[in-house]
This record gives C-alpha cells, sequence and structure tokens, in this order.
C-alpha cells in the first residue's frame, strides 16, 4: 500500500522535508515516526499508521511535498479486503449527513448533534476528497456484531473506519471518531464557503504583492555565494512584507529606569536559581506589559477588516520574538495575567529553548494578542518593531546601559532601558501610545516587591 501524507492542520497543505527516518527494508510499527515535516515555522513529526516493511521511499530531505502526496510504499503481507456487497452502496460523507444526529445520541458518550443540521452542507462534498484522506484498508474489516449492525442502520461503509483495538478490531468508539470527523470536514468546508462568499475588503487593506524586480547578475562586479531560503526565512519574509504593507506603522520612542528591577533581580536571584530557572528581565517586562494592557484594552485587540469592528480580547497571551540561529520564531505566553512571576520566568526559559532547538509545535506560536521584542541582550538601544499581525502593536526592548539620572533634585546613576512601542494607526492613536508607554514605564519602575516574592 502507497502511505501519503496525512492531513497537517488548519491552513497548512504542504511542508518541507526535513528528516526521513525509515528506508527500504526497515520493519515499522503503528506511532514509529516516518519523517520531520517544516511547516509554517514549526517542525513536526509525521508518524506511521500502519505495520509493515518499507519498500520504497518517495521523498527525500529538503523536498516538498502536499497532503495526499506519496511518502512510501509499505508490504502488509495480508489480503486485499473481499467485497462488502451487504453494505450501502450510498457515499459515507452523504449518509452520515442524514444520520449523523442519530448516531451521536445512540453512541455511548460525547457531542451530539441535533438532526444533523450541523451537516447540511455535507452532502455537497465529493465523495473522492474524502477517499482521499481516509486510510485504505487493505484486510476485511473486523468489528463485534454490534457495531456492524450500527454500522448498516447508519449506512457506514466498515472498511473506511480506523479500529482502534488490537488487531484494528473497530469499536463503537471507532464509529464515533469517524462520524466527528465527517462533522470537522462539514465545519472546515462551511468556513470555505462563507470566506469565498465574504466581501473583499477595501483595497487599502490589503497587502501589495512584494516587488519581484529584475533579475541582476552579481557576478560581473565579483565572485558571489548563492543559498536557497529556507522554509522559515519564506516565512517570515511574507509575513513581514503582508505586515509592513497592510498596517500604517508609528513607533513611540522611550526610555525606562530599570533600577529597581534589577536590585529585585540582585535580591530573589538566588531563590530562582534554586528552583531552577534564572530570573531574567523578561517576565517583569511581560507582567508590566499585562497590566498596562488592562488599563488600555485597545492594545490588546485586532482590527476586523471584514466586519469593520474592533475585536478586544480579554486574554492575554504574549508572543516573545526569539532569535534563533534559523531565523525569527515567535512562541506564545498563554494567560500570562494569571501565571506568578515564576511560572512565567519558568515557561518563558521552557519555550525560549525549544525555539533553539526547533521543537514548537505550530499552536505554540499562534494566538498571542500583544508581542514583546527584547533585544537587550544581544544589543543595539531603539529600533522600529514590525506589529505581529493582526496584532495592533508590538513594544521593542533594546540594551539597558547606565545614565546619569536626575532623582529628587540629584543626579544619580540610572540603568536605563529603551523601549519603542509600534502600534498600527488605524486603530491606536498617538496620544493613546503616549499614554501607554507612560503608563508602561511607571509599572516597571515601581514593580511591586510581592510580584516577585516566592
Amino acid at each position: 500500500m502507497d502511505i501519503k501524507l496525512p492531513p497537517l492542520g488548519e491552513g497548512a497543505d504542504s511542508g518541507v522535508v526535513v528528516t526521513v527516518f525509515v528506508k527500504p527494508g526497515d520493519n515499522i510499527s503503528p506511532g514509529q515516526p516516518l519523517l520531520e515535516l517544516e511547516n509554517e515555522k514549526a517542525i513536526a513529526t509525521i508518524p506511521a499508521e500502519h505495520s509493515g516493511t518499507v519498500l520504497e521511499v518517495f521523498v527525500r530531505p529538503g523536498e516538498k511535498v502536499a497532503v495526499g502526496q506519496r511518502i512510501l510504499r509499505l508490504q502488509t503481507g495480508v489480503a486485499s479486503p473481499p467485497s462488502t456487497g451487504s453494505m450501502s452502496s450510498e457515499p459515507a460523507t452523504k449518509t452520515v449527513t442524514k444520520a449523523a444526529g442519530t448516531a451521536s445520541a445512540r453512541l455511548s458518550s460525547g457531542p451530539s448533534v441535533s438532526d444533523g443540521t450541523r451537516l447540511e452542507e455535507q452532502a455537497i462534498l465529493e465523495e473522492e476528497d474524502w477517499e482521499e484522506s481516509e486510510p485504505k484498508r487493505v484486510a476485511a474489516p473486523v468489528a463485534p456484531p454490534s457495531v456492524r449492525r450500527l454500522a448498516r442502520e447508519l449506512g457506514i461503509d466498515l472498511s473506511k473506519v480506523q479500529g482502534t483495538d488490537p488487531g484494528g478490531r473497530i469499536t463503537r468508539q471507532d464509529l464515533r471518531n469517524y462520524i466527528e470527523r465527517l462533522q470537522t470536514i462539514a465545519v472546515r468546508y462551511k468556513q470555505m464557503v462563507a470566506r469565498q462568499a465574504a466581501p473583499t475588503p477595501p483595497a487599502t487593506s490589503a497587502p501589495a504583492a512584494p516587488p519581484s524586480g529584475e533579475p541582476i547578475d552579481f557576478a560581473k562586479w565579483g565572485p558571489v555565494r548563492r543559498e536557497p531560503l529556507s522554509t522559515l526565512r519564506e516565512v517570515i519574509a511574507r509575513r513581514m512584507w503582508e505586515s509592513w504593507s497592510a498596517i500604517p506603522h508609528v513607533t513611540q520612542f522611550d526610555e525606562a529606569d530599570f533600577t529597581r528591577i534589577q536590585q529585585l533581580r540582585k535580591q530573589f536571584g538566588p531563590a530562582y536559581e534554586q528552583k531552577g530557572v534564572k530570573l531574567t528581565v523578561t517576565p517583569f517586562i511581560v507582567r508590566a506589559v499585562v497590566e498596562t494592557l488592562r488599563k488600555h484594552p485597545v492594545f490588546n485587540s485586532s482590527l476586523d477588516e471584514i466586519g469593520r469592528e474592533l475585536v478586544i480580547k480579554e486574554y492575554y497571551h504574549i508572543g516573545l520574538a526569539v532569535d534563533t540561529e534559523h531565523g525569527l520564531l515567535v512562541p506564545v505566553v498563554r494567560n500570562a495575567d494569571r501565571k506568578s512571576l515564576l511560572d512565567l520566568a519558568q515557561e518563558i526559559e521552557s519555550l525560549a529553548q525549544r525555539a533553539r532547538d526547533r521543537k514548537l509545535a505550530r499552536e505554540e506560536m499562534q494566538g498571542g494578542s500583544f508581542t514583546i521584542s527584547n533585544q537587550g541582550a544581544i544589543g543595539g538601544a531603539h529600533f522600529t518593531p514590525i506589529i505581529n499581525r493582526p496584532e495592533v502593536a508590538i513594544l521593542g526592548v533594546g540594551r539597558g546601559i547606565l545614565k546619569p539620572v536626575v532623582r529628587d533634585n540629584q543626579v544619580v546613576p540610572g540603568f536605563m532601558v529603551p523601549l519603542a512601542l509600534s502600534y498600527d494607526h488605524r486603530v491606536i492613536d498617538g496620544g493613546s501610545a503616549a499614554r501607554f508607554i507612560v503608563d508602561l514605564i511607571r509599572a516597571l519602575e515601581d514593580f511591586p516587591e510581592e510580584f516577585v516574592r516566592l
């Protein structure tokens, strides 16, 4: 049987092969890694669904593959299934449309479907599309009489259902999983139709295509070396262009005195090290940003250009730009408002390390509401960070240095850190940005000790 690249998740239809773990002659079992695939800044492992001997591998590292494309050929050593004439010949996608409500009610547990109304659009799905994404059974399906009877009543071909019990035996839960997968396809199809039918947003909000330019022979002026762009770099380039082209950026510059934060780090750093984590300035910045976002919720929003609405988010998922040798990655700290400084320090350290090791899941880089780009450990002062679309603002943090500052009419040393707040001028005015950064500086300079104490 030919093994094809399975669905990769919503919005993903292809990727680049990073590593191939098997070769012809290898014996594999379900769950064993077949290959690693790079897609949208993340690397995912594709596991085997069947056992057998690898006869041929059709992909190699560096090759771009699409969902449904053959990746290897497997010898399973079992016979082809006999004809299942007793099964309904009606396409499963259509019969389940009629019977999903009844099936969900009769199966033991899980979400119910009232009269199949959530699957009204399922009938217009093409049967061959479903067949392409389903595992191909090479032996007669194994199932107890009760499951066979229920499948007949629902018009479901058991040869299309993946059994999870030993020997591929099909259970009632397997039937439920099959029906729920049909439901998921139906919902996604409805969403796709809705997107296609949605009105085109105003021309001013759509990013222009990147300029192509004329090819230049740089070798005329001296030796050159060409390196292909990685998939990650292409993704970064595309997203940066889209954000810069679609969003009118304005950057507000200022600086904050981190003297108190440095004192708190020195005071509590050893206690945090005993917990196995280094107390950096980043958790302080995250906590101060969250407190400021509470006062200025428009900075924790997104602009719905089609619906012409501002979406104010009541959660605080903070993205952190991480510099890696492969390129910029932005993992997200979810519900940062509910976590202690110790929790933030531990999670930030874990996310940053996994970002550098390319071990982040795609979901860990989605859903952010505000982003922080901290270059302090590298160097440099003020810069103009590009907004991480569809967010409306991003905070850039530079390297802190000792400067003379005036406190209580006296010149004293202060550890001053440059700040750069880029914001979407369609949503945020200059006065709002100035008030935000003033409150942020106050939150940083007057950081409460009780937030740090363990």
